[in-house]
């Protein structure tokens, strides 16, 4: 079994409460609905990478100016909740992982569905088993 570092362990404590004060506290029409999807904290956790998903990429400039601009009231809450040495400067990135996972599924399936296509139209690329 694995064991978690210090610091893997703070970066879900502070990824959670960072998603709750976004779903509780803030007010800015502009940021929404965000999944935040990891946190990567700097060795002297001066600095913390927030990276979060966006089902609206669409509005991601607003989002990230929200974000931006929340930033000084999270961490003040966030200094609340979680209880270490130094309070990490928030950076927050957008994470479109998502999106290219599904952008490569995508292509996988129209790639599958062309190769069907074209065995279909193919004389005798493969044994249909009918009689014609």
């Amino acid at each position: 079994m694995k064991s978690f570092s210090r610091s893997d362990r703070v970066c879900e404590q502070i990824r959670r409460d960072l998603a709750d004060i976004i779903r509780t506290e803030l007010k800015d029409p502009r940021i929404g609905m965000i999944s935040l999807t990891a946190v990567e904290l700097t060795p002297d956790y001066a600095h913390a990478k927030i990276y979060f998903t966006t089902l609206d990429t669409s509005h991601l400039p607003e989002i990230q100016v929200g974000l931006r601009r929340a930033g000084g009231f999270m961490r003040r809450e966030l200094g609340r909740r979680v209880r270490i040495h130094t309070l990490p400067e928030l950076h927050f990135i957008h994470d479109d992982s998502l999106e290219r996972g599904a952008s490569l599924s995508r292509l996988i399936d129209e790639a599958a569905a062309l190769s069907r296509t074209s065995e279909e139209e193919a004389p005798g690329a493969a044994a249909s088993g009918e009689a014609g």
